[in-house]
């Protein structure tokens, strides 16, 4: 095990590892205080050696790090690489390319939705990973020998879980399926992190056109702001206190003073006349170029639609041993539920044969379910009594 500290050495050790067809790839990272994660060490390994790289070491160049990355010709296998990515994605501009992410893998071969690297290389290998350093602070230097171990081992139980799920991949036929899912994982798009979309990723629901484009412009605020100052949203500004000012539109501090779910006295702050005029460009917006909002998604037999595609969706991913997760969201079965025609991953490719097809099936009665023997079976309607 090697400890990079140098571009001379990370550039000679990116030149070994990139005459190798497969990688593997982790990074240590924080992000607690900051808005970008502070990319702190990489691990990579081939079938020959495994390398810890010093990301903070005083002179590193990453650029060939970011080139081997960018590398067509090695294939990268993370697990839960979306975290990973954004950091490269962040810092170089460079998207990893192409990427194998054994978390996805495991969904697609029945291993449950999300599954731990420790559970996985437990479940896969029989070895139970050491997790003492998992929250240890990989920002302090110097680095000791335990740290060092540990960022090595979770690179080279990854080449052993790798093999073993993409022999079980191409035994099932199911290859194709993960590699969707990876295009998915390797566009800009996915890491897009525009203000003007960061009302996107809130919960909050809104169900009129003056609130959501009161919810657009505080979003993009609190998104400019936590970028500017490198601090993580909520410190900014919780996400409830989001919305709730888009569903308020406090034009005044007065009015803005009010809201239960601000810090008492946040009126008073530097930042309280930003988020008046924010509000204030919000309603001031044309309705006519806002999104168009969600119409809430039918009645209770709508629901009752939505209850039974979930029995449905269970008992194909118990059937077929693939992570529910990965076939559709419960938001997938609500559009289902209202749009035959809905632009749901669900009712395309593979899903849309695995479950897509069976889930209009049921909705218009072609289909039922029933218990045999304690289990639910699938039941063509014109077979049935």
């Amino acid at each position: 095990m090697d400890l990079i500290t140098t571009t001379s050495d990370l550039a000679a050790a990116c030149d070994r590892l990139s005459k190798h067809p497969v990688i593997t790839v982790d990074t240590e990272f924080l992000r607690e205080t900051t808005y970008y994660p502070l990319l702190c060490v990489v691990q990579m390994a081939s079938a020959d050696e495994a390398v810890v790289i010093d990301t903070l070491a005083e002179g590193i160049d990453l650029k060939p790090f970011f080139e081997l990355m960018g590398n067509e010709a090695v294939l990268k296998v993370f697990h839960a690489a979306r975290q990973d990515i954004e950091i490269v994605w962040h810092q170089s501009g460079t998207i990893p390319h192409p990427i194998f992410d054994t978390q996805v893998a495991a969904m697609v071969l029945g291993y449950g939705d999300s599954i731990a690297y420790d559970a996985l290389v437990e479940r896969i290998t029989g070895h139970r990973p050491d997790k003492t350093h998992r929250f240890t602070d990989w920002s302090r230097r110097p680095l000791t020998s335990d740290q060092m171990h540990y960022a090595v081992s979770d690179v080279t139980h990854l080449r052993d879980v790798f093999a073993a799920l993409d022999a079980d991949l191409k035994k099932r036929g199911r290859s194709e399926w993960v590699s969707e899912e990876m295009e998915v994982l390797t566009s800009p798009k996915t890491y897009d992190f525009h203000p003007e979309r960061a009302w996107e990723r809130l919960k909050t629901r809104v169900r009129k056109p003056k609130e959501l484009a009161v919810l657009m412009e505080v979003a993009a605020w609190r998104e400019q702001e936590a970028q500017s100052r490198d601090v993580p949203r909520s410190r900014v500004m919780k996400d409830d206190a989001v919305g709730d000012i888009a569903t308020h539109a406090p034009t005044s501090l007065e009015r803005l003073a009010n809201l239960r779910s601000l810090p008492k006295g946040f009126d008073r702050s530097k930042w309280g006349s930003d988020i008046v005029a924010a509000v204030q460009r919000g309603i001031a917006r044309d309705p006519a170029t806002l999104p168009k909002l969600e119409k809430p998604r039918g009645n209770s037999n709508g629901a009752a639609i939505v209850e039974l595609l979930k029995v449905l969706l269970r008992m194909t991913s118990e059937r077929h041993a693939v992570a529910s997760k990965v076939i559709a969201t419960v938001d997938d079965l609500e559009q289902i539920a209202a749009d035959d025609k809905a632009d749901v991953a669900a009712l395309h490719g593979w899903r849309r044969e695995l479950f897509g097809d069976a889930a209009l099936s049921l909705k218009h009665g072609r289909l039922a379910l029933a218990i045999e023997k304690g289990r639910v079976v699938r039941v063509d309607r014109d077979q049935a009594v």
